[in-house]
């Protein structure tokens, strides 16, 4: 399915009734990828798959009045919470892969799992390097592989038995979540479109699904590949959301339920 159908879909009205749940759970990996930015005040700054804002907000605090965040999406629904939040960035409904961006050259480019889903990923790394100016920044947070990732392993595993045929293998750097899990590839695509000093660090951390595991089922059963699956099957859901129960309470700690995330933390010089 394409990106823009599916964001605009269903997928993108879920994640954004679910936006607050999703924006905590993610917002220690989204710290550590400005962290690496290291934004200044008066600095401009594109944020590319912006989602419903929060790390746009995020942005506009560290550059203040005297800067500028614009946070590019292509799911409207998302972006429309984005706005109404509002709290000093710009959103642009776009494809930030392929559409000018308004008021270049920016002084820095940064995501928060956004990057992932582009189509030609050497191109739109093109792209945004061509918004940039001289000697401007890059930096991003994407997964690594699916297989060192509990929160997406380990609940589809759970889920599996009760969702019919396994889905089909997802061909190496297909755009979803994984593209980027091969990190070799990941620099050459930012090398061949004209990143240099690219800095690739691994990043774990904790992956606080939901602070119950109702919560946490809730979630799993809305996003992520279990999400996925179970909005493109007629399946019963019963018997997935008692096997993820089953999971996420031998999961649960004095945090709530929590897995293991595997991320790349990129940085890299126009």
């Amino acid at each position: 399915m394409d990106q823009r159908d599916y964001w605009n879909g269903e997928a993108g009205v879920t994640w954004a009734g679910q936006n607050e749940a999703l924006d905590a759970m993610l917002e220690p990996l989204g710290t550590a990828a400005i962290a690496a930015l290291d934004p200044a005040l008066g600095e401009r700054v594109i944020d590319v798959g912006c989602g419903a804002g929060a790390t746009s907000r995020a942005l506009f605090a560290r550059v203040g009045d005297g800067g500028a965040v614009l946070g590019v999406d292509v799911s409207a629904p998302l972006l429309e919470v984005a706005r109404v939040r509002g709290g000093g960035p710009r959103y642009l409904h776009a494809d930030a892969a392929e559409a000018p961006i308004p008021d270049a050259p920016y002084d820095a480019a940064f995501s928060r799992f956004g990057v992932m889903f582009f189509a030609d990923p050497r191109a739109a790394f093109a792209h945004l390097r061509g918004a940039l100016r001289a000697a401007g920044r890059l930096a991003f947070v994407c997964w690594r592989g699916a297989e060192e990732n509990g929160w997406a392993r380990d609940t589809l595993a759970a889920a599996l038995p009760f969702l019919g045929e396994p889905p089909a293998p997802t061909p190496p750097g297909a755009p979803g979540p994984f593209a980027f899990a091969d990190g070799a590839r990941l620099d050459a695509l930012l090398g061949g479109a004209g990143f240099r000093a690219i800095d690739r660090c691994p990043f774990s951390a904790d992956y606080v699904l939901g602070p119950t595991p109702e919560r946490a089922v809730e979630l799993a059963m809305r996003t992520g590949p279990v999400g996925k699956l179970l909005r493109e099957r007629a399946v019963d859901p019963a018997p997935v959301r008692a096997a993820l129960e089953a999971l996420c309470a031998r999961h649960l700690g004095d945090r709530g339920v929590t897995f293991q995330a595997a991320c790349w933390v990129v940085r890299a010089s126009a």
